[in-house]
């Protein structure tokens, strides 16, 4: 099987955090298929449902420690076409002591396929201070439970 086709009923089943989103006309630009950028305005959505889902969002406020986006990609498969229903899936995928990899898919119901994948990398950030520090152990926890619902 195509490792980028998936079975109808299982997308992303390897992600324990997605969300579902209608393609919106005017996600498209001028030839006709969904802009490029709005990838990475999913995969920003995916991450912060993430850390909401592992009652991590109270970090989200930039005022004290928190996580803070130091890298991402994306890697196009195929076009998006309105009308769609994409789902962005969220998984961290490696846990450093101040940064984590987070990998990202996007589904296409219409076309039963990732069509686009990418990776964050997110450091543990002090903000007052202005510098990355050691992942607490709570929030290292926290997202090793959430992860062990793969495939659960």
């Amino acid at each position: 099987m195509d490792r980028w086709k998936l079975p109808k009923g299982e997308p992303l089943r390897d992600y324990p955090v997605y969300l579902s989103l209608a393609l919106q006309w005017g996600d498209h630009d001028n030839f006709g298929h969904v802009n490029n950028t709005r990838h990475f305005l999913w995969f920003e959505s995916a991450r912060i449902t993430y850390l909401e889902e592992a009652g991590l969002g109270y970090m989200m406020t930039g005022k004290s420690i928190g996580p803070i986006l130091a890298k991402v990609d994306c890697s196009y498969r195929l076009q998006l076409k309105y009308p769609d229903v994409v789902q962005i899936g969220a998984s961290v995928t490696k846990l450093g002591r101040k940064s984590m990899v987070m990998e990202h898919a996007v589904y296409s119901h219409n076309q039963n396929a990732i069509v686009a994948s990418g990776a964050s990398v997110i450091v543990m950030y002090d903000y007052p201070s202005q510098e990355s520090i050691h992942i607490p152990d709570e929030v290292r926890e926290t997202i090793t439970t959430l992860q062990e619902k793969v495939g659960s």
